[in-house]
């Protein structure tokens, strides 16, 4: 029994000595609090053909020939496909037998009106008969060459909708091709950050996946001011100095857009979200290190998020406050911390 005894006395011992100093000085890192000069932030984007264009018929027929694979650059005026001819060329051969036969009708004319063996009436009718058939020859011309597309720059077929032998009817898609080489880069901003598009303050830069170590410079292009399905307002910016020979950006390469501009509250102050702390019970605190390095938590209202890690402050931080940036949810009212160079 004594030696029970001794047993637990030992274990009470050992306990006591273990026990964790609350006391104990915790290491943090600090931020100083200051003014936000600027808000940048970042969307995702993806470069854009700066052109594209499907193409198609202008006349119905059977598709005869897709000599280019689906891919493959071509040159402009490279032929990319072609339509039978036959039904053309019959309908040509027509319209140019109906032409001449107007024409001769015509010179005839002219000489029997310089007889007055004809009324300027009769003469009148003849020009008009052959003017429509001189019309008629001419748009049948430019029907056969219709039987053909052609690259109208240099480009990369990109897709292919009919095939070989398939009958196409006028205006039926046919074939697209793109620029390979971009300097436009599309992405989509949220409602509130439509009004800072055009602020005169307001500058981009891209990043590309590809070329991770180089921003690029852009320029505002173009964006649409509505939403149909309120997932965004599309916006579009032309890269701007950018060598292509160089960097060979073409569409379809993803990359991180940067759009930064003056802080329009600039006396608000900053803060790394991961100041914040946020405890279960609700509310929005930040622990500020006094001149005896022990810390008080003190209430905050927060603003926007901005860049990538940053937040506003409107109230409950001066600038020059010394505010905890980690270990924030390890702390307690006055506890003595070590800063963290």
């Amino acid at each position: 029994m004594r030696f029970f005894l001794l047993l637990l006395l030992m274990m009470s011992v050992g306990c006591r000595s273990h026990r964790v100093d609350s006391s104990a000085v915790r290491p943090v890192k600090v931020t100083t609090a200051s003014h936000s000069a600027f808000i940048e932030r970042d969307f995702a984007g993806m470069a854009t053909p700066d052109d594209a264009v499907t193409l198609a018929f202008k006349v119905a027929g059977q598709v005869l020939d897709l000599p280019v694979p689906t891919g493959e650059y071509v040159a402009k005026g490279t032929l990319l496909a072609e339509l039978n001819p036959r039904d053309i060329e019959l309908q040509v051969a027509s319209d140019r037998s109906a032409f001449e036969q107007a024409r001769s009708q015509f010179a005839r004319m002219q000489r029997l009106l310089e007889h007055q063996a004809v009324s300027q009436q009769e003469f009148e009718a003849a020009r008009t008969r052959y003017t429509q058939a001189q019309s008629t020859y001419e748009n049948s011309l430019d029907g056969l060459k219709d039987t053909k597309l052609r690259a109208p720059f240099a480009s990369v077929v990109e897709r292919k909708y009919v095939d070989t032998y398939e009958r196409v009817q006028a205006g039926q898609a046919v074939i697209r091709v793109v620029n390979p080489r971009s300097t436009t880069v599309q992405f989509t901003v949220p409602e509130q950050g439509l009004e800072l598009l055009t602020a005169d303050s307001t500058r981009f830069s891209v990043v590309f996946d590809n070329y991770r170590n180089t921003t690029f410079r852009a320029a505002l292009k173009e964006f649409v001011k509505t939403s149909s399905d309120a997932s965004g307002f599309p916006v579009s910016l032309r890269l701007v100095d950018v060598d292509t020979t160089r960097y060979r950006i073409a569409p379809g390469m993803s990359c991180i857009v940067s759009m930064r501009v003056a802080d329009r509250m600039p006396d608000v102050v900053s803060l790394p979200v991961t100041a914040i702390y946020a405890p279960a019970e609700g509310g929005d605190y930040v622990w500020v290190v006094g001149r005896d390095d022990r810390v008080s938590l003190r209430a905050v209202e927060l603003g926007e998020l901005f860049g990538r890690d940053l937040v506003t402050v409107l109230r409950g931080v001066e600038p020059g406050d010394r505010v905890v940036t980690a270990g924030v949810y390890r702390l307690r009212e006055g506890d003595e911390v070590r800063i963290l160079k």
